[in-house]
């Protein structure tokens, strides 16, 4: 019975993508980056080849917090156990919707549409008509400062926050105790079904909130609402033969539920593993995708180093788990779907390659697969996989 877990550390690029200057991020690395804080320790990915990758940069000074001489212990391996290879992304664009869509089969030729300036009047006033309430903000902004710069207004008149950032994403933050969920997740499936066509953004985002002024903070009741991918995936596919096709954290939001058959949502990295945990426990033959998004969302954006290479480690400390639960034809991937360094400047993702990392009984060990010119090596290499039977 085969499965395929293939695991998306979301944002954690290794920099050289060969069309970063055109995207505004020449030298930007997240890996490279993070390895430079004291927090940073992967031995277990190491041991799998995770720093044999070609073109792999990571810092060599100073010691890692457990102890151990980065010169050593981020150094490549004469013999790993896994299969490696170094991705670059051939979509025109650098967020989460087309880096999964790539990964996933599906290159996206034109990016998604932006709103630097905030969005034009007509989309504004045509959702003012959908939800009848009035919107604040309409700017690209910081998800933390925009609550605590509009909170006050937004809980005195119930207007909802809009804003975008430097994705292709419309935002909507509302107090739970003003806005309940429900309600909110009803106005993004509005916005949803109206930004379409040119203004066809990636996501619509229900962001709530907590708290009182001057102490608002985010819940774990965000809700992405994505655009469909534009054709069939390796989901579609896969499920059209039969196989069964699980999804982890937000994958589901991402691929807007089509050509998934079962999914769970996530509230951290830490409950996205143990979720996967639980879904190898499963018998099921065919894919669990999974998104660990703790590192764009807490770290990257914010632009953290500490704290992402701290979630880096813990990721690392939980990989033997993952690794004692696989079955005889198991295949794990890891991977990431674009970068967003936290030593570069803005808050905004990165365009850079990404790391593949493969491995199990079926993948011949100390591979190097090179450099390929797409993320969608990843979906050929699963179908390959299961169309092999």
């Amino acid at each position: 019975m085969k499965r395929v877990f293939l695991i998306v550390l979301d944002s954690v690029g290794m920099g050289l993508a060969k069309d970063a200057k055109d995207f505004g991020d020449e030298g930007a690395n997240t890996l490279l980056s993070c390895s430079k804080s004291p927090y940073f320790a992967m031995p277990n990915m190491r041991e799998l080849g995770y720093f044999n990758i070609d073109g792999m940069e990571l810092s060599l000074e100073g010691k890692n917090c457990l102890g151990e001489d980065k010169s050593i212990a981020n150094s490549k391996i004469d013999s790993y156990k896994g299969a490696v290879a170094r991705l670059n992304e051939a979509s025109a664009g650098k967020d989460t919707t087309i880096g999964h869509w790539e990964i996933a089969g599906v290159i996206s030729d034109s990016p998604l549409p932006t709103y630097p300036n905030g969005f034009p009047i007509e989309v504004i006033d045509k959702f003012k008509e959908l939800t009848g309430r009035g919107i604040l903000c309409n700017l690209p902004y910081s998800g933390t400062e925009v609550i605590n710069v509009y909170g006050d207004e937004h809980v005195k008149t119930g207007d909802l926050i809009v804003y975008t950032s430097a994705d292709s994403v419309f935002q909507i933050a509302a107090h739970e105790d003003i806005v309940p969920v429900e309600e909110l997740y009803d106005y993004c499936k509005k916005a949803r079904a109206m930004l379409t066509g040119k203004h066809g953004v990636g996501r619509v985002i229900a962001r709530p909130f907590t708290g009182s002024s001057g102490k608002y903070v985010r819940t774990s009741n965000r809700h992405d609402f994505s655009i469909e991918p534009p054709r069939d995936t390796m989901l579609d596919m896969l499920m059209g033969d039969g196989f069964d096709t699980l999804a982890v954290g937000k994958i589901y939001d991402i691929f807007a539920g089509v050509g998934i058959s079962d999914y769970v949502r996530t509230t951290s990295n830490e409950d996205g593993i143990d979720k996967t945990l639980e879904m190898m426990d499963r018998d099921f033959e065919g894919l669990c995708f999974v998104n660990l998004v703790d590192y764009d969302m807490l770290y990257g954006h914010r632009r953290d180093r500490d704290g992402y290479a701290k979630a880096l480690t813990y990721f690392d400390t939980r990989l033997p788990e993952l690794l004692s639960k696989m079955r005889s034809e198991d295949v794990l991937i890891i991977t990431a779907d674009h970068g967003c360094d936290p030593d570069y400047s803005g808050t905004d993702h990165t365009r850079e390659c990404v790391p593949l990392l493969m491995y199990g009984n079926t993948i011949t060990p100390n591979t190097n697969l090179g450099v390929k010119d797409s993320y969608s090596y990843i979906a050929g290499t699963i179908l390959e996989y299961f169309n092999n039977l």
